[in-house]
């Protein structure tokens, strides 16, 4: 009676919770009373929490607003109170009681237990704070833990998570504790929080919520924890239609964001093909994704080749299925000039990818991911992380999921091998991808050039991953010093990040990215070595100097995704040059990538057509030698490409100056971005001689192809580049003058043979007792070859 009694003082404040909150009455018991409740402190935390829930996006209907205010007025502690926890109560999915020795327990609230698929839902909480605690609140239950186990790097990971238990943990739980709110309670002894709950499936699903002030404060008993069943309602299964630039049906990425900024799919509750650390979801023509109803922002991409593309959608009420259609835009389109783009260097383990519930993820997620960043190529490279289970997705060839228009391969990448200190390996093209006499990862060779050797012998195509992995440079100081900057600088730090090249300061050689190189390339069984995942100038320096020798591997672009970048694949890419008429073909195209027919970069800005006279980049030249203009003397040749670049925005904005800001040794390490002159769109093209710009042509990066022209003299045998730094860049042509090899630079000949004994110093201590004579051997082998550099360089 007491409460028919409450419920008509106060005018039936049940019949005004309407609106969003109309669901929000179940059967569960009514929350207890709290009596003898402040007033004033009251009145003040329910105005921030009704403030609060029209942030959140369910805001109080009016009428339950003008109750709430109605209720404070008359200055009656008690009565204000009673109405408060009336109109309030039926809200809440829980009450929670901490005692006076801060213990928590928790009951059932009496909200209807609605939630959505694929959407969030809010819910009240009752504290009834008897410590008077002040710390935070959390929430928790075995139904919130995380879905996937991230990756620890192990070759063969424990099973901690199950794929049933992962099936198991299917919400997700958050409170609110943003302005006008606080993370921390309050100390009243009354108040209510906001607790948003998100369903990753439809139908009835139980979940056990508990609630904690701190370790060790759940109640005894387990009555910190109460068992709560779910109706979670479906979501509307959106049907994507997604056609490409021309109309045909294609696979893009779309990023979905609620009027709150908040990301669907949750991240949180996703299992591949969706990947749990991406806000991008890829969706191929006529696929569907389930959303909830209401408004949506959607971001479209496809890769750097398209233009990002921004809508907004409305998903209806009350449907079970809708349609939305999209179409992308390309702002170039390389491939119609037979250049083919591809990413060398991504993993289906290790890293952001989980070993739990499954020991990464698998080649149907991969592929996916390859078509909609528009990778011609991608090669999915099994390493250290989950090597056992993923190694049985080698095939010696092209998996059976690629398609006429997108390969995909699985090699290897040597990390998380006994080699790895002296710089992982990108093996490619292999037909055999257990070293001889190995059965564990732990039996390979300790060094670098016994496993490019043996790559190269099985008609691989073989280089050094992410090579500027201990080839870092010394800062600049004010005075003209150097000296490194180290991992955690002070603030004041004066340094500048190097930015000249070539640069004849010596790394360390302390890392895993090319470090070896110096040694390989001279003895002749390194292909490439790695771009664009790491600074550029670190990269490139140590590759200017060994050209300057007259030694030619080439450079390739990957992203070592989801490693150093874990955005997406295709951040870090190669252009490969095929024949007219040629179709797609991985083995056509690696050739491509070890004869240098190619440029690398971030995808923003691309050099087609390289050629010195009448020699194209990575073709045969004069005298049937690979990307060679022969010359009887000194003279002028002339330099030739298309060139094509995008800056999105045409004015510089607080976005893009960010990146220009940045430090050439924080990422994003290429980025067109940081070409950029001046408040200008232009960026600047340069012709490489023995790495030293000697020209330079101003370009309008609007995405309009440029031919350009060039007249160089070259007075010794050199080789010659394009580049716009630091976005992309050619491979070399090389000019012999009168027979002579490229001896370019006594300097950088200096710098590699010291280079060698740094190298020797940093890895000998790591390189088994029983190999170190075979590594001896090499390394005076190429002491040797640079000796002979320094001897025979034509200019200092």
């Amino acid at each position: 009676m007491r409460r028919m009694r409450r419920l008509d003082r106060w005018g039936g404040m049940i019949s005004i919770l309407g609106g969003l909150w109309a669901a929000s009455f179940g059967s569960a018991a009514e929350l207890s009373r709290v009596e003898e409740v402040e007033l004033q402190p009251l009145l003040a935390a329910t105005g921030r929490l009704v403030e609060a829930l029209d942030v959140v996006g369910a805001p109080l209907p009016a009428a339950t607003k003008g109750a709430l205010a109605a209720a404070g007025k008359g200055g009656d502690a008690g009565h204000a109170a009673d109405a408060i926890q009336e109109i309030l109560d039926p809200l809440c999915v829980a009450g929670v009681t901490i005692n006076a020795e801060s213990r928590v327990s928790v009951v059932e609230g009496p909200a209807a237990k609605a939630l959505v698929e694929q959407g969030w839902r809010t819910f009240l909480v009752k504290v009834h704070n008897l410590a008077g605690i002040t710390a935070p609140m959390r929430v928790e239950g075995p139904q919130l833990k995380p879905m996937v186990k991230r990756s620890s790097g192990s070759p063969d990971p424990r099973i901690e998570v199950s794929p049933e238990e992962s099936a198991d943990r299917w919400l997700d739980a958050t409170f609110f504790t943003s302005q006008p709110l606080k993370d921390e309670l309050s100390g009243l002894a009354l108040e209510y929080r906001i607790l948003q709950l998100h369903a990753r499936d439809a139908g009835k699903r139980e979940a056990s919520l508990g609630f904690n002030v701190g370790q060790g404060t759940q109640d005894l008993g387990f009555r910190a924890t109460v068992p709560i069943l779910f109706e979670c309602l479906p979501a509307v299964a959106v049907t994507l239609g997604v056609r490409d630039h021309d109309g045909a049906p294609t696979t893009a990425s779309f990023v979905f964001r609620d009027r709150l900024g908040r990301v669907h799919p949750n991240p949180a509750r996703r299992l591949a093909p969706d990947f749990f650390f991406h806000d991008q979801v890829y969706r191929a023509d006529g696929e569907t994704i389930s959303l909830p109803a209401g408004e949506y922002s959607v971001e479209l991409s496809r890769g750097p080749e398209y233009m990002v593309k921004r809508a907004t959608i409305t998903i209806p009420a009350g449907a079970a299925t809708h349609r939305e259609d999209f179409r992308l835009e390309r702002w170039i389109q390389p491939s119609q000039r037979r250049w083919f783009s591809g990413d060398h260097h991504v993993h289906a383990a290790g890293c952001a990818h989980y070993e739990n519930p499954t020991a990464g993820v698998g080649p149907a997620d991969m592929m996916r991911h390859i078509v909609g960043e528009n990778l011609d190529v991608g090669c999915v490279l099994s390493w250290g992380p989950c090597w056992y289970v993923q190694k049985q997705h080698f095939e010696g060839k092209p998996s059976a999921l690629s398609t006429p228009e997108s390969l995909m391969r699985y090699d290897v990448e040597v990390s998380g091998f006994p080699s790895s200190h002296a710089g992982h390996l990108c093996l490619l093209r292999l037909t055999e991808d257990d070293y001889p006499g190995t059965t564990l990862i732990e039996e390979w060779p300790s060094w670098t050039q016994p496993v490019l050797a043996w790559g190269r012998e099985q008609g691989g195509v073989v280089g050094y991953s992410h090579s500027g992995w201990g080839l870092e440079l010394p800062d600049v100081l004010p005075g003209g010093g150097r000296e490194f900057r180290g991992q955690r600088p002070a603030s004041d730090w004066p340094g500048k990040a190097a930015a000249k090249l070539p640069d004849f300061a010596m790394p360390r050689f302390d890392g895993i990215g090319a470090n070896e190189y110096v040694v390989t390339a001279a003895t002749g069984v390194c292909d490439f070595l790695s771009a664009v995942d790491t600074p550029a100038v670190w990269e490139l320096n140590v590759w200017y100097h060994t050209l300057n020798c007259g030694l030619t591997p080439r450079i390739s672009g990957e992203t070592d995704f989801p490693c150093i970048y874990g955005d997406r694949v295709g951040l870090g890419r190669i252009y490969v040059k095929l024949d007219e008429g040629q179709p797609l073909d991985f083995d056509a195209w690696v050739k491509g990538v070890k004869d240098g027919r190619s440029y690398c970069g971030d995808g923003l800005s691309h050099v087609l057509e390289f050629g010195v006279d009448h020699v194209a980049v990575g073709e045969p030249g004069d005298g049937g030698k690979l990307s060679t203009r022969v010359l009887d003397r000194p003279g002028m040749v002339t330099v030739a490409c298309d060139v094509a670049a995008l800056l999105t925005d045409a004015e510089p904005t607080p976005a893009t100056e960010a990146i220009r800001a940045r430090r050439l040794d924080d990422k994003p390490y290429w980025h067109l971005e940081r070409a950029r002159v001046g408040a200008s769109r232009q960026v600047p093209v340069e012709v490489i001689v023995n790495g030293e710009p000697v020209l330079t042509r101003m370009i309008e990066a609007d995405g309009h192809v440029e031919e350009l022209g060039f007249r160089v003299a070259i007075e010794r045998s050199s080789w010659v580049a394009i580049r716009i730094f630091p976005s992309v860049h050619t491979n070399p042509v090389w000019v012999e003058v009168a027979d002579k090899p490229v001896r370019a630079s006594r300097k950088s000949a200096r710098w590699c043979r010291e280079a060698v004994d740094v190298c020797w110093k940093a890895k000998v201590g790591q390189i088994r007792e029983s190999e170190r004579g075979a590594a001896a051997a090499a390394y005076d082998e190429a002491r040797a070859f640079y000796d002979a550099a320094i001897a025979a360089a034509e200019a200092e």
